[in-house]
């Protein structure tokens, strides 16, 4: 029997990222491949501890079918977590809980995109995003970044030829890249919306996660500096890097006609997020420990992070060249070729698998004309002894 599947899906392919994941199963293999938090920063305690307090003080609601657009305690205490980020106007009603971020932008995909309409994404940017929007037939357009993220005289070029339905951009330590949007140039992305009249979607799933110096604000945060921006946003949210990505809390904050849209949506999808996820997740954040948890969290990445860079320098040298990481999950480099070293990532990633070590190349990242010398390494999970074992593995595969 041959089925007939939804044209669609002839625009998108399985993950790189998890197909690779199949070939990890090899004893002793170390993984710089996945985007994950290390399980070692999950608060058990702290969430234990919220989970009695829902099914001791609110099991009614927390194991009941729930709201769609959210389970109301939750968004309070996420607009509570907002403000401490610097977002002043926001009310509970001006947000949606999703199933993790990646709902959100599904949910974007459902609401905004027509076959053939034209989104403009970084290059490069989180894979999962470019899978998603093409499912939906869009045409992904490439804006360029650097080291302050995307370059914002480019992105008007393009936008203003392509006249396209939205802009996606992870501003704060991008997923792959690490870029960290400067000041000035997200203030110019919210007046460009403005001018252009067009929507900008701001994944913020990394933001919490900085070094050193806090990040700039949130496109959300600087919108109110910037008059009618704010209707030409759309803010996504996460909690899965910074408490449990298992509890799958995610959050959409975006103009009441777009929510509206959006919560239809999400009603034929999966009618609402977990309340019981939900629950815990407003208990936590009511806790207090939150602040507590992401400065261990900050402390653990940054060592990581520093260490990695590091080995690099020692163990490659200038066979790769790459930006020191303020922030987030990952390194992302570009290898050099120089003196007959490897100059293709998927080649170079080929042979540290059979060295026992794993990364992911950089070319799906890219939703048009990709660097094929480019990788993501992270250094998320892998403490600082496994982090200088694996690069060690990766030296002799280069």
């Amino acid at each position: 029997m041959t089925l007939q599947f939804a044209d669609r899906l002839n625009n998108v392919e399985t993950s790189a990222i998890r197909e690779l994941f199949k070939l990890l199963g090899k004893p002793g293999i170390i993984s710089f491949a996945g985007g994950f938090p290390d399980p070692a920063m999950f608060d058990v305690d702290g969430i234990r501890e919220a989970v009695n307090l829902a099914l001791t003080h609110e099991a009614g609601g927390a194991l009941q079918y729930g709201a769609t657009e959210g389970y109301n305690p939750l968004r309070e205490q996420l607009s509570e977590f907002m403000h401490s980020k610097g977002v002043l106007e926001l009310s509970p009603e001006q947000m949606i809980v999703t199933t993790g971020s990646q709902q959100a932008l599904d949910l974007l995909g459902k609401t905004m995109i027509s076959p053939g309409d034209k989104i403009i994404v970084e290059a490069p940017t989180f894979l999962a995003t470019i899978q998603c929007f093409r499912l939906y037939g869009a045409q992904l357009i490439s804006a360029p970044i650097d080291a302050d993220g995307v370059q914002t005289d480019r992105l008007e070029a393009l936008i203003a030829e392509h006249k396209p339905k939205f802009v996606y951009l992870i501003p704060t330590f991008g997923n792959p890249s690490g870029a960290m949007l400067s000041r000035e140039r997200r203030k110019r992305v919210l007046e460009l919306a403005v001018q252009y009249r067009t929507m900008v979607v701001e994944d913020d799933p990394y933001g919490d996660l900085y070094f050193n110096e806090a990040p700039p604000p949130s496109l959300l945060a600087l919108s109110a500096d910037v008059p009618g921006s704010r209707e030409w946003l759309a803010h996504c949210g996460s909690l899965s890097k910074v408490l449990s990505p298992g509890l799958r809390i995610g959050w959409m904050i975006a103009p009441s006609e777009l929510l509206a849209k959006a919560t239809m949506c999400k009603q034929f999808s999966d009618a609402h997020t977990s309340t019981f996820a939900q629950a815990t997740a407003a208990n936590y954040l009511k806790s207090g420990r939150m602040p507590s948890t992401l400065s261990h969290v900050r402390q653990v990445y940054a060592e990581r992070a520093q260490a990695m860079s590091t080995v690099l320098r020692k163990e490659l040298g200038d066979a790769i060249d790459f930006a020191q990481p303020q922030g987030g999950l990952f390194v992302w480099a570009r290898l050099t070729g120089l003196d007959g070293k490897a100059s293709d990532g998927a080649e170079f990633a080929r042979r540290a698998i059979d060295n026992g070590v794993a990364f992911v190349p950089g070319t799906p990242f890219y939703a048009t004309d990709p660097d094929f010398s480019t990788l993501r390494l992270s250094f998320a999970t892998a403490d600082v002894a496994k982090i200088q074992e694996g690069i060690g593995r990766l030296r002799r595969s280069i």
